[in-house]
């Protein structure tokens, strides 16, 4: 969800332009004081002064407390001020966020610059300030979790959100069905990787492989997907030291195929090229027959010979 929310604060400045650019049109008349503030803090926004900001949107709503946009630049930049807050100002700055974000929910006319996407990131920033890393108020997140996926039900980051939400309450039962929707609803990479992550984090690696497989069909010409499957077999056959010879085996010989895949897309992909030669290491140590041993070695050492002459021509800024 961390990335999920850098791409929002991304749309945030982005919004900051156009609003302000549509705000100055459409109010010029009659709002002047009004005006004047709000684009006193957004000068003060786009240079991450959150308190001035906050101070001249304040400002701005009590020249003209229906401009409903105000609200929410004003929500978030408290919300922003309460990152370096002590402890002591940090849960009264979150406050006066929810607050102002609640307004910007049901002040915002729909006539308004960017209202749709305004109102939409007032929802997203209010399901994180009620989340565990900030004011960790479950019963407030989660119907605000619900009313997202009830205004955006094919947009799979809603469900991700409610996932998150019911995995930091330990309802994992309805966390994964949440994360499984978002996958049902757009079933592609980056809903996979989710899954992945939340299997992995429940210690499911049978579960967690499922998902970055299907991910790998997901994007099935990214030879990355394929190194990606082969990475985690490589880590699960060289770390768990539960492993039967039998289940061992079948991890590294899966990594092998998976870095076939990924090679036969990009033959000097250099990870894959690393990492096949060391599964090749792993099972030529399972192996009884000198001429199997054998082979897996030289093969071995062929991709690695191979990795390093790319490395090599990388680190000179030479061609190969």
């Amino acid at each position: 969800m961390q990335s999920r929310f850098s791409s929002l604060r991304l749309l945030v400045l982005v919004l900051l332009v156009a609003v302000s650019a549509s705000a100055c049109g459409k109010y010029s008349i009659g709002n002047l004081r009004m005006l004047m503030a709000f684009k006193e803090g957004n000068a003060a926004y786009g240079k991450g002064d959150f308190t001035t900001a906050s101070k001249s949107y304040e400002e701005a709503v009590q020249h003209n407390p229906d401009f409903g946009i105000v609200y929410f630049f004003l929500a978030n930049s408290y919300d922003n001020m309460s990152t370096k807050a002590t402890d002591a100002n940090r849960a009264e700055l979150l406050q006066k966020a929810v607050t102002n974000y609640n307004k910007a929910i049901t002040v915002i006319k729909d006539e308004e610059p960017s209202s749709a996407q305004i109102r939409k990131l007032s929802y997203e920033y209010l399901v994180a300030a009620y989340g565990p890393d900030k004011l960790n108020d479950f019963a407030q997140a989660e119907p605000i979790g619900k009313r997202l996926i009830e205004m955006e039900p094919n947009e799979p980051g809603n469900y991700q959100t409610l996932g998150t939400l019911y995995e930091d309450q330990g309802r994992y039962e309805e966390a994964e069905a949440y994360f499984q929707k978002a996958v049902e609803v757009r079933p592609d990479a980056l809903g996979y990787s989710v899954l992945a992550g939340y299997y992995n984090r429940q210690g499911n690696f049978e579960k967690t492989m499922e998902a970055w497989e299907n991910r790998a069909k997901a994007e099935p010409n990214n030879p990355e997907a394929h190194h990606t499957i082969a990475h985690w077999l490589w880590e699960k056959s060289f770390k768990d030291y539960t492993l039967t010879t039998a289940k061992k085996r079948e991890y590294i010989e899966r990594g092998i195929a998976a870095e076939d895949s990924a090679l036969a897309l990009h033959g000097d992909y250099i990870e894959a090229l690393t990492y096949k030669n060391i599964l090749l290491r792993m099972k030529a140590l399972m192996e009884k027959d000198r001429k199997t041993i054998d082979s897996l070695i030289a093969e071995a050492d062929r991709l690695r010979n191979r990795a390093m002459e790319l490395q090599k021509a990388q680190a000179g800024g030479g061609g190969i």
